[in-house]
């Protein structure tokens, strides 16, 4: 099973999207190809986790604007690594493509940012301000978009 992030970002990637469903498949198969049991909840666990932290990132794909499906794609703040035994994956699961519109996916991460870069500063959480700030200029590289006001959120944490 993927053992990191970094690695859950990889196998989405392969992909180039997954619903939480499929990714969780998707890790149910790696780990029996390397001779391992999957603990569903630990792995629910992880994809929650790395949402968190901003290795995966949630976004809207689908056929048509009526039929929306939601998908998970590698975020901003991961490197994406592919795990032993994953490059066989595509060749187990039948996923269907997707197209993900990225600069839309950028917007709605930048905004989430902005709302938890809102509530850290809020807060004083030097800590997670610190994190976010990480992600912050990630986000930049990643997406076209711009994150100096969430930066600017951010100071207020670390006075």
């Amino acid at each position: 099973m993927a053992e990191t992030t970094d690695e859950l970002a990889g196998v989405v990637d392969l992909f180039g999207g997954l619903t939480r469903d499929e990714l969780e498949r998707a890790l149910v198969e790696l780990a029996f190809k390397q001779g391992e049991d999957v603990d569903r909840e630990a792995v629910a666990a992880a994809i929650d986790r790395a949402v968190d932290d901003y290795y995966l990132a949630e976004a809207t794909a689908g056929a048509s604007e009526d039929d929306p499906e939601t998908v998970l794609v590698a975020g901003p703040a991961a490197f994406p690594t592919v795990p032993d035994n994953g490059e066989d994956l595509p060749h187990i699961l039948d996923v269907p493509d997707r197209d993900v519109d990225r600069e839309r996916l950028g917007e709605a991460v930048a905004e989430r940012l902005r709302e938890e870069a809102r509530t850290v500063a809020a807060a004083g959480d030097a800590d997670r301000a610190e994190t976010l700030l990480d992600v912050s200029y990630d986000l930049d590289a990643w997406a076209p978009v711009e994150a100096d006001d969430v930066r600017e959120t951010l100071d207020r944490a670390f006075e």
